[in-house]
């Protein structure tokens, strides 16, 4: 598109469904059609030479663009000399100086961030292939010759200018917000309203300028552009610094964004930890929850974002049940199962009192209605329940059907699937469970291949791993050999292929992994967690062990096989300093005697030699490495 509206990035591109790649190629053999006409028609029937000199000026502008915030675009202010071209030496001309200012706009973005070939082309065809129709229409409607040839007064100009300005606007900004739907997957419409349609300011100031300009001369005047060129500096200058608080605007919103998931993250850490039957569930579920939606064509990136909030967040009424309800090893009885039931409505009410910008309360609430109207908590009915809820209940129960619980072994793929046959239509919507069967192994390999990143990159938002040369503290030596003998006898003790030992760390207010002792070692670097963030940080912030927890709520990418972890706090008389988390070996659990052990290993911190080395340590002021004894992978 004209002076770099950019169409998909050369990462982007490759990404392209075949109907996006097909629609591209498309748009660029017709432009460079186009392109080609115009040559042989200047060819045929040159132009005056001051056309070059209006091509100089259109390049000269078009080089300083401004990046539309939130896509891969960019606009100029070269459309004034663009339309006066057109105006005064015809179609063709003009059709020529655009592909030219697009493909010097291109290059000059193609220096900041590298491009594909065919985007390339896609640019300088889609903005060619626009003026080139657009001024065929001007002179259509007009029946004027070009203006350099014989002059028109501006009453006769200005019409034809209007519909040759709307059409030149409307044709670009459609080719490029189609090319946008199919990389991003939305429709090119909403696309269009949304990031397009407020530029057609920029294309009517332009077609202003320009008519002022022919009205004035038939010829490139100096005197003319002297008074023109200060103008389009100024629109420059004001589309840059408008855009540009629009861009920072964007980046404190994308922020918040941020933030407010990482916290619903930690909350949803929290749930998991408590309800120990669910390991990785949450996890599990948010992803499967929004491949399915987007399987279904659910596009609309406000429902996504509900879909994927409430995804996490939808078992948090479960905060409010006990928890020898919630880790029952056998079947609930009446009035236990009327207490869990609960857990739908309280999950609601509790994050009804949040301001999401999306709907995120609804599908908590309603995620276990059924569609014959027999669920809980309001007993809705077919469509009345919440798309994003009728999705996040099949892949809810697919995915408790398929993992282990204390009163069954977890059932096989087919065996899950055939259950959720039968409920079809009766408890789930038929649609989305035949959806489900169809993209169910496409949805488990997508969520296999975001867990094998390098085991050495475990931590994400809330975490940060360590180089071996980057400082986290010093561990004074006696400290350090201290933890390696308490940590050694742990993992002697249990078998344990992984034991490490956090310790706080008052001037940052998180902890650290002050060492890391067994047979798994090798593939975890010391790193750094925020209290109350994943297993360990929760239990640091509220002083009570978790015991049997999923390896992947702690080490997510770490571990391939079923592994489960044991944090207890490591206390002093006054306060907590820090945790000990065992895990265990393949297919292990932690049984009483193991969590008992544990815990009294961790109450010789108290001992007065140890605690005042721990005293002396998070006095003392982190230097430039990390204590040699400790452990550095």
């Amino acid at each position: 598109m004209e002076n770099g509206f950019q169409g998909p990035s050369k990462s982007q591109s490759m990404n392209l469904p075949v109907r996006g790649q097909i629609y591209v190629v498309g748009v660029a053999a017709l432009g460079l059609i186009a392109i080609g006409i115009c040559i042989s028609t200047l060819y045929t029937n040159p132009v005056s030479t001051e056309w070059v000199f209006l091509a100089l000026l259109t390049l000269l502008s078009g080089s300083f663009t401004v990046k539309v915030p939130g896509l891969q675009a960019r606009i100029s202010v070269s459309e004034t000399f663009v339309f006066t071209s057109v105006l005064l030496f015809g179609t063709s001309a003009g059709t020529l100086t655009v592909a030219l200012d697009t493909l010097v706009a291109t290059l000059a973005a193609r220096r900041k961030a590298p491009q594909a070939p065919l985007r390339i082309l896609f640019n300088l065809a889609s903005a060619a292939l626009s003026i080139w129709i657009a001024g065929g229409l001007f002179y259509t409607i007009s029946g004027l010759e070009p203006l350099s040839v014989n002059t028109a007064p501006l009453p006769l100009i200005l019409g034809p200018l209007v519909a040759m300005t709307a059409a030149y606007f409307i044709l670009n900004s459609a080719l490029v917000a189609v090319a946008l739907s199919f990389e991003k997957g939305q429709p090119a419409f909403s696309i269009w309203r949304r990031n397009f349609l407020w530029l057609s300011v920029n294309y009517f100031g332009g077609a202003s300028v320009a008519a002022l300009l022919v009205s004035y001369t038939k010829t490139v005047d100096i005197t003319a552009f002297s008074i023109i060129v200060p103008l389009v500096v100024i629109s420059y200058l004001t589309y840059k610094t408008s855009l540009g608080r629009v861009e920072d605007a964007n980046k404190h919103v994308d922020e918040m964004k941020r933030l407010h998931l990482s916290t619903i993250e930690t909350l949803a850490t929290a749930i998991d930890a408590k309800d120990q039957v669910t390991h990785g569930h949450i996890r599990r579920v948010q992803q499967h929850t929004l491949g399915l939606a987007r399987a279904i064509g659910v596009t609309d990136p406000n429902q996504l974002s509900a879909i994927e909030a409430a995804a996490l967040l939808h078992d948090l009424g479960k905060l409010v049940v006990p928890e020898h309800i919630l880790n029952k090893p056998g079947k609930l009885t009446a009035g236990e199962f009327e207490r869990m039931k609960l857990h739908a409505g309280v999950g609601a009410d509790i994050l009804s009192s949040i301001r999401f910008p999306y709907p995120v309360v609804p599908i908590v609430r309603h995620h276990h209605e059924n569609w014959d109207g027999t669920g809980y908590p309001d007993g809705l009915k077919g469509t009345q329940i919440p798309l994003g809820a009728r999705v996040l209940s099949v892949v809810d129960c697919f995915d408790a059907l398929t993992s282990d619980r204390p009163y069954r072994a977890r059932l096989s793929d087919e065996e899950a699937i055939a259950i959720l046959m039968a409920r079809r239509g009766t408890m789930y919507d038929p649609l989305v469970v035949d959806t489900f069967v169809e993209v169910k192994d496409e949805l488990t390999e997508s969520y296999m291949r975001s867990l094998s990143t390098e085991s050495d990159q475990v931590l994400h938002t809330q975490d940060r791993s360590i180089d071996s040369t980057e400082a986290i503290a010093v561990i004074n030596p006696d400290l350090a050999s201290a933890l390696r003998t308490i940590l050694t006898s742990i993992q002697e003790e249990l078998g344990a292929s992984l034991v490490i030992a956090f310790l706080k760390d008052p001037a940052k207010d998180d902890i650290f992994a002050a060492d890391i002792v067994g047979p798994d070692a090798a593939r975890v670097r010391p790193f750094r967690m925020a209290i109350g963030a994943r297993v360990t940080g929760w239990v640091v912030a509220n002083a009570r062990r978790i015991a049997n927890a999923d390896s992947q709520l702690e080490l997510e990418n770490v571990f391939r096989d079923a592994r489960v972890c044991l944090s207890v706090p490591v206390q002093t008389h006054s306060s907590v300093i820090g945790a000990i988390t065992v895990f265990s070996s393949p297919s292990r659990t932690f049984d009483d005697a193991s969590v008992h052990f544990v815990e009294r290993v961790a109450m010789s911190f108290n001992d007065p030699p140890l605690q005042g080395l721990i005293t002396r340590q998070q006095s003392s002021r982190p230097q430039a490495s990390i204590a040699k004894h400790s452990t550095v992978h």
